[in-house]
């Protein structure tokens, strides 16, 4: 059975970072970065489940959502990768979200430090 631990610490790790960002950094976009990773990750796992269907998309359920959405289709894919015994596409995945750690928090604050941007609210 092929091991997907590494894919889903990346995302579980990931999805608490986006759990933990703050609000002004999710709208700055690092909401919409998630998303976009979780419906990468969820059309990654359609293929695998049903080859030869159209994957559905991922509804957009707002950014304080957008975490849970991460690690539920990154937890999807594990499985359908453990059914697939793909090695090359764990690979794959775990890179995409890696990449993805990067640049979707940047730390904790979307790319910031946690300080304020200087803007008055």
């Amino acid at each position: 059975m092929l091991d997907t631990t590494p894919l889903t610490q990346r995302v579980d790790r990931l999805a608490d970072r986006l759990r933990a960002t703050p609000q002004s950094a999710l709208r700055r976009g690092a909401a919409a970065e998630g998303l976009a990773l979780a419906r990468e990750l969820a059309r990654r796992a359609q293929d695998l489940e049903f080859s030869g269907r159209a994957p559905y998309e991922l509804p957009d359920a707002g950014p304080f959502a957008v975490g849970d959405q991460l690690s539920v289709t990154g937890h999807d894919l594990a499985l359908a990768l453990e059914a697939a015994g793909d090695e090359t596409a764990l690979a794959e995945a775990v890179s995409l979200v890696e990449a993805a750690g990067k640049g979707v928090t940047g730390g904790a604050g979307g790319g910031r430090s946690g300080a304020r941007d200087g803007r008055s609210r």
